[in-house]
């Protein structure tokens, strides 16, 4: 087996830790492209569902199903912009606040794979609803899960796991959204080292009014080497200890149900045996816990992109123009088929991404990031092609559609803005091609004691632009498929060695580059989950030409070219653009304020 495909595991003696994604230590998928390898281990095989937990997920989903029917009325919450307490005590009492909270702490300690399933139920049912799940159980008490003292747990999970706590996230501020570095809020700490006393602000916490505990992120002083520093820290603080404030209810333009405040902390007391983790760890739980939270954002996604298409070609079937129905039109038949692909593989890569949270040793950050990005804007764009095929009866609020499209705008906001994460996929990405390049600049700097590292170099470079990588599980019947994503790999690994060496440090500041080359690995990831699960598909089909796998090539063999074709644009345009010409004339647009020239009437 070539190098490009060899096996990748943790490092010797490293405990398999799921749901961590460890990026300094554990192997990862996309940061191995950014370097022309496939690693195929972490993908392959198809992490499909074990009995159990196939047997777990019908139990839920059936619960869940009987009760929304019952229960559940998006419409009527969006138009009331909130939902009953009865409704929420429901998902109480279905024992869903606990679904992927530990057994021994009274979850139900359900896998990441049946975990996002189930969140992408609920996505695909109400959005607003699935954001009370959501901030409580992905991203409220996560921290708890993944870093709390064994008495923290004890003294928080079972209770998040009842619903009897609900949990909130509190990150944000005002002035301090994605750059969390101008964080505000601040705890000091008591003299006798009892308790800190926490001030500062947050905004657009979900949850707000429900919580009954947040995790809180503060900056704390600390003296390093003789020099006052302060470092981010995380906390668990009682939503309704003295201090707290609510802001007002905010009025939004989706998922009005959702109850979303700011909150305001004035000199609250958090005991010391409430901080979670250690000073100064504050970024290092906040970026583990989203790292998580995003998929079960993506999984939602997914499955509400499904939801409003199901409605949109219901109507295509029942409307007829020009005597036939509007659905036997090809352009509206394009829209349909287009988005039953992107689902399809944005559910392979939610699958694949799930089963290395589950696996442990795996550094997820970038594919969860990925899911994100990708499902998210597929239900924005799903939303908009269900009203286009409605027309006009999509644009009225007696109909799902317009509903649909504006509880779809916020996914591509949470949890990190899709530019946000862009970025980091590609500098996280670049990380270490770069550390690659920079240890050749130092052996230049020395060339004579250095040759050999330099000619090593040189000769890996060499063979790296003639041979590219492979895949080796792929079903044979998809080689061709197959072969494209491995040019990808290639292409996009020596593309990205020729902007480093290029643009060196200032790619930090070069966006126009991280968003192509990170739209082209999330194009990668996700056309290879699609080859994962449809390898699995022929497996189980008995081969390529069986009737319950053929409906699964087709949509490798659409998906796969239509990726990569987006793929190889972006690639393209790393050496050949005219970012120079779009940066002049948003310079203009900023300097004047206008868009740019006036129309020639008004010349």
């Amino acid at each position: 087996m070539s190098a490009t495909t060899a096996p990748v595991t943790a490092p010797a003696g490293k405990p398999a830790e799921p749901h961590l994604a460890a990026p300094d230590v554990d192997p990862s998928f996309t940061r191995g492209v950014f370097l022309g390898e496939i690693h195929e281990d972490l993908v392959f095989p198809f992490p499909a569902l074990s009995a159990d937990e196939q047997e777990s997920l019908r139990a839920i989903l059936d619960a869940f199903r009987a009760f929304a029917a019952d229960h559940i009325d998006s419409a009527k919450f969006d138009h009331d912009a909130r939902f009953p307490d009865e409704v929420r005590q429901g998902l109480h009492e279905l024992g869903l606040m606990g679904l992927s909270i530990p057994e021994a702490y009274g979850g139900f300690g359900a896998t990441a794979k049946v975990y996002n399933r189930i969140f992408g139920e609920l996505g695909g049912t109400d959005p607003a609803l699935t954001v009370y799940f959501g901030a409580h159980q992905s991203i409220g008490c996560k921290g708890i899960v993944l870093f709390g003292s064994e008495a923290q747990k004890q003294k928080y999970l079972p209770r998040c796991a009842t619903g009897e706590m609900v949990a909130g996230f509190c990150l944000t501020e005002p002035g301090s959204g994605s750059d969390a570095q101008a964080m505000q809020a601040h705890a000091e700490p008591s003299a006798d080292g009892t308790h800190y006393v926490l001030n500062g602000q947050k905004m657009w916490i979900s949850n707000a009014g429900y919580a009954d505990i947040f995790t809180v992120f503060a900056k704390v002083p600390v003296t390093i080497d003789g020099k006052a520093k302060q470092r981010v820290t995380a906390f668990i603080v009682d939503a309704h200890a003295a201090g707290v404030r609510l802001g007002k209810l905010e009025e939004k333009m989706g998922i009005k149900a959702s109850d979303t405040r700011a909150v305001y902390f004035e000199n609250v007391i958090v005991p010391v045996e409430d901080r979670l983790g250690d000073v100064g760890q504050g970024f290092h739980v906040a970026l583990e816990v989203l790292n998580s939270g995003r998929l079960g954002l993506a999984a939602g996604s997914a499955r509400g992109a499904r939801r409003i298409m199901r409605e949109a070609i219901r109507y295509a079937n029942e409307r007829h123009q020009f005597g036939k129905p509007i659905g036997s039109f090809e352009m509206i038949r394009k829209k349909i088929a287009t988005n039953a692909v992107e689902t399809y593989a944005a559910d392979a890569a939610v699958q694949v991404a799930s089963g290395m949270m589950d696996r442990g040793g795996v550094d997820f950050s970038l594919e969860t990031a990925a899911c994100k990005v990708y499902c998210s804007e597929l239900a924005y764009r799903a939303s908009n092609d269900a009203l286009q095929i409605a027309g006009g009866i999509g644009y009225s609020k007696e109909f799902p559609y317009e509903q649909a499209v504006r509880d779809s705008r916020i996914n591509l906001i949470f949890e990190g803005t899709n530019e946000i994460l862009r970025a980091l996929i590609a500098l996280m990405g670049l990380q270490q091609p770069g550390e690659r390049l920079k240890a050749l600049g130092k052996a230049f700097k020395d060339p004579l004691h250095s040759i050999g590292a330099i000619s090593h170099y040189l000769t890996d470079r060499a063979k790296r632009q003639i041979a590219k990588p492979s895949f080796t599980k792929v079903h044979p019947a998809l080689a061709e498929e197959a072969d494209l994503v491995a040019e990808l790999v290639h292409n996009l690994a020596l593309a990205v060695e020729g902007v480093i060496m290029k643009h060196g440090k200032q790619v930090i500041d070069r966006q126009y580059l991280q968003e192509r080359m990170a739209n082209a690995s999330i194009d990668i990831f996700l056309a290879t989950a699609v080859l994962s699960r449809v390898t699995w598909e022929i497996a189980r089909a008995g081969g390529p030409d069986a009737d319950a796998a053929k409906p699964h090539v087709d949509m490798a063999r659409i998906f796969v070219p239509m990726a990569y074709r987006r793929a190889r644009r972006n690639i393209r345009a790393l050496r050949h653009n005219q970012d120079a010409r779009v940066d002049a004339i948003a310079e203009r647009s900023l300097a004047t304020g206008e868009l740019g020239l006036e129309a020639a009437t008004d010349a």
